[in-house]
């Protein structure tokens, strides 16, 4: 029988540098990815290092609420 709540759930990966950046300067995007986590073995918020397009370099990038 499937129990009430999902063990794999879906999360949203945001740059952590863009954000610091566009508090002084003019926006150009933020990067963002879209996963899923279980949410038995990573209670605590995901980090994970990708590709930032407005950086032009691999970054963490972390867990955000939906």
């Amino acid at each position: 029988m499937a129990k009430g709540k999902d063990v794999r759930v879906s999360v949203i990966l945001e740059c952590t540098s863009c954000v610091r950046k566009n508090v002084y300067k003019k926006p150009r995007g933020i990067s963002r990815y879209i996963t899923q986590k279980n949410r038995r073995n990573t209670p605590s918020r995901l980090e994970l290092r990708k590709f930032c397009l407005y950086c032009s370099k691999h970054t963490i990038h972390g867990e955000i609420k939906k």
